[in-house]
């Protein structure tokens, strides 16, 4: 599994973001309706039909694995948390209101599984009192991810690798909540209707808490490539 970043924010601060008062007066969202076939997907597993089970990992397991390495950065804890949100999603699917998308709903199971992981490393670190340099390059160094599949040659396959780490241990040193929303707008590419509804924020505070974040990753990543 791979987690790709989205190129634009390695150079620049999209316009979008730029401007955080065009907010105001933006328009209602229209009500959701699921497709026919997530309807039924849906029913599935409600009956809990293990072969309806199979396919929404199949379908789901990448976006929910990339999104829990980018959040805790340990590709073994990120293993360990897309498991207990398949188990999470199998065992309260009753609780899917059908009013957004089931991939939205997984990956906001999967945020909250990712954000409590995060705390309880940061306690066991604590309490262990082990000091191993920085967190966030450690979590870095481990979460590294390859940039691009289609890349090729040694040469810029390794700029490729090394631009991918910076990229990494700058998202790192984001506050959780601020590395949340890169992740799910700039890596996962999520509308942000869809980053709505997962992290239960207002439109505007996911705009302007991204442009910070944004800001911080361009001021980090401005100094690193100096």
């Amino acid at each position: 599994m791979e987690a790709t970043l989205a190129p634009t924010l390695a150079t620049a601060i999209p316009a979008e973001a730029s401007h955080p008062g065009r907010l105001r007066g933006a328009r209602p969202r229209a009500a959701f309706q699921m497709s026919l076939s997530e309807r039924l997907l849906v029913a599935r597993l409600v009956r809990r039909d293990e072969e309806a089970f199979n396919e929404v990992v199949h379908q789901y397991g990448d976006r929910v694995f990339n999104l829990v390495l980018r959040m805790v950065g340990s590709r073994a804890e990120a293993e360990d948390i897309a498991q207990e949100v398949f188990v999470t999603v199998f065992k309260s699917i009753d609780s899917f209101r059908s009013e957004a998308k089931l991939s939205t709903w997984l990956l906001r199971i999967a945020a909250n599984h990712a954000k409590n992981r995060i705390k309880y490393l940061a306690r066991r670190r604590e309490q262990s009192n082990e000091q191993r340099g920085s967190d966030s390059a450690d979590l870095a160094d481990e979460g590294k991810a390859p940039a691009q599949s289609h890349i090729h040659g040694p040469d810029v396959l390794l700029e490729a690798a090394e631009t991918e780490n910076i990229m990494q241990q700058a998202i790192a040193t984001l506050e959780e909540d601020q590395r949340l929303l890169v992740v799910l707008r700039d890596v996962e590419e999520l509308s942000y209707e869809e980053i709505v509804e997962i992290t239960g924020l207002p439109e505007g505070t996911v705009k302007s808490r991204l442009h910070r974040a944004r800001m911080t990753l361009k001021q980090l990543l401005e100094d690193k490539f100096k």
